[in-house]
C-alpha cells in the first residue's frame, strides 16, 4: 500500500488543531485504559490500520495486556471487560456508525449508568477525535507503524 500524501505536511494548522485536541483528550475525565479501548475499538471498525497500530502499541507501553487486546474486537462475548469499559466500547460503536434514528435511549442511559455527564461528554469528545483521525488516515493510506520512532512505540517491542 502506498501512501497517497503526507496530509499533515499538507495542511499543517489544522493538523495542529487536531493534535491539540488529542492532547487536550489525554487530560480528560476519561482514564487512559478506557481511551485506548476506544481508539482501538474504533479503528478496527473504520478499518484504520494505522491508527490500530499505533493504538494497540500504546495500549502494550501502558500495561494493557495481550489478551484483552485480542479481545477488543469481541468485547460482548468476552469476560475481560468491566461494565465501565463496555458501556465505553458501547458508546464508541454507536458514534462510530450511528444508527440511522440516532442513539438509542436505551444505550444512552445504560451508558449514562457508568458515566458521569463530563465523563460522558468527555469520552464523546474521544471517539470524535479518533473517528476523525481514522478518516484521515484511511483517505491517504498511511503506513501501519510509520510513525513508531516520531510518536516513541518502538518501545512496545511489537515493531
Amino acid at each position: 500500500m502506498t501512501q497517497r500524501l503526507n496530509y499533515m505536511q499538507q495542511s499543517p494548522e489544522l493538523t495542529k488543531a487536531m493534535m491539540g485536541l488529542s492532547t487536550a483528550e489525554k487530560q480528560s475525565a476519561i482514564d487512559a485504559k478506557i481511551q485506548h479501548l476506544v481508539h482501538i475499538r474504533a479503528s478496527q471498525m473504520n478499518g484504520c490500520g494505522f491508527c490500530l497500530d499505533m493504538h494497540v502499541k500504546e495500549a502494550k507501553i501502558h500495561g494493557e495486556s495481550e489478551l484483552r487486546l485480542y479481545h477488543i474486537a469481541i468485547w460482548r462475548e468476552s469476560n475481560l471487560f468491566e461494565p465501565r469499559e463496555r458501556a465505553a466500547l458501547a458508546w464508541t460503536e454507536v458514534l462510530t456508525r450511528i444508527p440511522e434514528h440516532g442513539v438509542p435511549d436505551e444505550l444512552y442511559n445504560r451508558v449514562r449508568e457508568q458515566f458521569s455527564e463530563k465523563e460522558l461528554s468527555d469520552l464523546t469528545f474521544s471517539v470524535m477525535a479518533i473517528n476523525a483521525w481514522n478518516r484521515a488516515n484511511v483517505a491517504f493510506k498511511m503506513t501501519p507503524g510509520s510513525a513508531d520512532a516520531a510518536f516513541g512505540l518502538t518501545k512496545a517491542g511489537l515493531s
